[in-house]
């Protein structure tokens, strides 16, 4: 992953329930920024950088994921005493996504969905136990004719209070019932059997090892490779068994 440094804050996004904000980089860049210290806390930006990898790694579209380092000096800038709380709070490593510029929020009813597409998305929303991904909050974004998918940090919602083991891979994902392109998802067989062998062992180690050790702070789990391994495990326990396939059928039905 590319790393940049916030450069300047542009305006918050605040449609997004932890306060993102459009910033500019070192690199002339706009990106959107995630906050290590907004509610959700460091792990919102590891489940970003998994899910996101995940998705990529299956031929979804996400924009670019990079590191960002952020100054707390920034803050003194900012007249918002809420703004100003949280970049003092997020000094040092935070994540953030490619801008897209013109983009326009996905609208299920207006905007006509392939079904073997939406059957990849619910794939990759189930097996990353992805709980954002509703009618009322679709964090898809229409752009350049494709469909994007953003903001993953509520996603991998099984890590916050666990304890580093694989069998967290057998519980269900009843919330898989709520996405919003299920209805469309004909294919989720077909999407099993295509994008399933995308992913291994080695793969997922990678996307993984992307995760720097300033955001795993689980010191429950152990230092941050022990952590890595831990996720590396669950992510591959699921996969042998793939009951989210069933699942997300079962609820389609």
């Amino acid at each position: 992953m590319r790393t940049i440094t916030v450069a300047r804050y542009v305006t918050p996004l605040r449609e997004g329930g932890s306060l993102p904000a459009l910033v500019e980089a070192d690199d002339d860049g706009l990106y959107v920024l995630k906050f290590r210290g907004a509610g959700q806390g460091p792990k919102a930006l590891v489940a970003e950088i998994i899910a996101g990898g995940i998705a990529r790694a299956l031929g979804l579209d996400v924009p670019e994921i990079v590191l960002a380092e952020l100054d707390p000096e920034l803050a003194r800038t900012e007249p918002d005493p809420e703004i100003q709380e949280l970049i003092r709070a997020s000094g040092g490593t935070n994540v953030a996504l490619d801008f897209l510029p013109g983009s326009a929020n996905f609208d299920p009813v207006a905007d006509p969905v392939d079904p073997a597409l939406a059957s990849r998305v619910v794939w990759h929303d189930a097996f990353t136990s992805n709980v954002d991904r509703s009618a009322r909050n679709t964090n898809l974004l229409a752009w350049h004719r494709k469909l994007w998918l953003i903001d993953h940090g509520a996603a991998l919602y099984f890590h916050h209070g666990w304890d580093g083991g694989p069998a967290a891979a057998d519980k269900a994902f009843p919330m898989i019932r709520d996405h919003v392109l299920l209805p469309f998802a004909s294919g989720l067989a077909d999407a099993d059997a295509a994008l399933a062998p995308r992913l291994d062992a080695g793969t997922i180690a990678g996307i993984v090892a992307g995760v720097p050790d300033a955001l795993l702070l689980d010191a429950a789990i152990g230092d941050p490779d022990t952590q890595r391994r831990a996720y590396v495990d669950y992510f591959c326990r699921r996969l042998v068994h793939r009951r989210f396939v069933q699942e997300a059928i079962d609820a389609r039905g």
